[in-house]
């Protein structure tokens, strides 16, 4: 499958967790507007980049080793935000919003910061629905990583609406609120990148 597909089942009727629990698990599956969502597991750059910020981003705020700490960070955790299961990339609470963890496999307390990681088969679902998903349940800073393009984009909730904020690419650090405490160059995100041709750059 190389793209995204919704599936609400019969006519009108509006897909069920068990539609979601049925979904073969090498795939990703959401229930977004009531529709069945499933997209294929990440490529390489796309999953190395994920895990690479979620090293960061966690031993700063999560660990509190190289930062403030203060946060939970979580890679790919299943968020249930009303009528809506989203799966984002990664998702950061901060500890006195989650004082104790649930017990189910999934969190309703919607999270403070989330990062969308864009690849072809879920770029339109991030930029869009998920988008506006997030907004309506309080979700305070997006970020979007674009490991094809080599960017991160962030965005801020301000009275309901989401308010364009900076965008690094490989030739500025990242310093970008919620986590502004810390700064880290984004081609840390790409260790596999080639190497620069110093040969014939002299």
């Amino acid at each position: 499958m190389s793209t995204a597909e919704a599936f609400s089942g019969p006519r009108h009727r509006a897909a069920t967790y068990a539609d979601l629990e049925a979904v073969d698990p090498l795939l990703v599956a959401e229930i977004i507007d009531g529709e069945l969502v499933t997209h294929p597991r990440p490529v390489p750059k796309h999953a190395i980049a994920a895990a690479e910020l979620a090293m960061e981003v966690g031993d700063a705020f999560g660990r509190g080793r190289s930062g403030p700490g203060g946060w939970i960070i979580v890679s790919e955790p299943e968020l249930h935000l009303g009528r809506n299961v989203v799966v984002p990339d990664i998702a950061g609470w901060r500890k006195e919003r989650l004082p104790s963890l649930p017990s189910t496999a999934f969190f309703e307390v919607a999270p403070d910061w989330v990062c969308e990681v864009l690849s072809p088969s879920t770029e339109r679902y991030d930029r869009n629905a998920k988008r506006r998903i997030y907004a309506d349940a309080g979700v305070g800073r997006m970020w979007f990583l674009d490991p094809r393009a080599e960017l991160l984009e962030t965005v801020q909730l301000s009275d309901g609406r989401w308010v364009v904020g900076p965008t690094f690419d490989n030739e500025t650090e990242v310093c970008a609120a919620p986590f502004d405490a810390i700064a880290f160059p984004l081609t840390i995100l790409w260790p596999l990148n080639p190497a620069p041709d110093t040969q014939n750059a002299q």
